[in-house]
């Protein structure tokens, strides 16, 4: 599967995949790779498949999409990147280089771990607000949000869901997302990674202090597979931790894929 993908910076440069999380796209994380790419990085924004511009299929589950990453790797010749994930694409990530690890330098897990979290009802919620909408009866991005506001109420979020709003050739709204090849599978999402293996490598896990994604419970386990891992606690950072401590997780992530020997400064991130 040829997946979309967004690049910024020189290509003779430290190559950094990033990954989205469920229901994102590679547009979220835009200004962030440019930010990256002006300090001498080589960035790479996936649209994972079933989301954005990549292809769809029935088939989504993380074999499937760490196959893809796998992939994409091999097709753009891509040599000892640092891989940062998100949510759903942390998970990619970790599955990834725990199979994987002499692939990789360094790894960015962004408020996710390697447990099984059960069902989540508000991404359901998410899932059925997305195919209330009708689109018959909208000629503008407001027309939906004032139909998706009814059920999604949080402005962050809804935002979020809206990113995946475009007009077609025809001149008519509809969710790029593949919301048909998705909901089938959404419990295949939270899928706990239980292996041996293990990533030596440099690893940084950033938690939101308001998110329960990874709790003080989860640190035995990271640790175990990941025996290099730092955990970092942004606090008053929900799951979108990165959006919402967009400065904060800039210059903590930047610290740690440069290798600055001061990264992790706490006094100055103020976490």
């Amino acid at each position: 599967m040829q997946l979309f993908y967004r690049r910024y910076g020189d290509e003779a440069d430290q190559p950094v995949i990033i990954l989205h999380g469920l229901f994102g796209i590679s547009d979220n994380w835009v200004t962030y790779a440019r930010r990256l790419a002006m300090e001498g990085f080589n960035v790479w924004t996936i649209d994972q498949r079933n989301h954005g511009q990549s292809p769809q299929s029935p088939n989504f589950n993380y074999l499937a999409l760490t196959d893809d990453l796998f992939d994409f790797i091999d097709e753009h010749e891509i040599e000892d990147p640092i891989i940062i994930g998100h949510s759903m694409g942390g998970k990619v990530a970790m599955r990834f280089v725990l199979e994987n690890p002499h692939l990789v330098k360094k790894m960015v897990v962004v408020d996710i771990t390697l447990k099984s979290y059960g069902p989540r009802n508000n991404h359901k919620a998410i899932i059925q607000a997305m195919k209330s909408i009708d689109f018959d009866g909208v000629s503008s991005r407001g027309d939906v949000e004032n139909q998706i506001k009814r059920r999604i109420p949080e402005t962050r979020i809804r935002q979020f869901i809206m990113k995946n709003l475009h007009r077609t050739e025809s001149d008519r709204f509809e969710w790029q997302i593949n919301i048909e090849g998705i909901e089938p599978n959404l419990d295949k999402m939270f899928d706990g990674i239980d292996t041996i293996n293990k990533f030596e490598k440099p690893t940084l896990f950033v938690r939101g202090g308001d998110s329960d994604y990874i709790l003080p419970s989860d640190y035995d386990q990271i640790r175990y597979n990941f025996p290099n891992a730092e955990i970092v606690t942004i606090e008053g950072a929900s799951h979108w931790v990165h959006v919402e401590a967009a400065e904060k997780f800039y210059t903590l992530t930047m610290g740690f894929v440069s290798g600055s020997p001061s990264w992790y400064m706490p006094e100055n991130l103020n976490i």
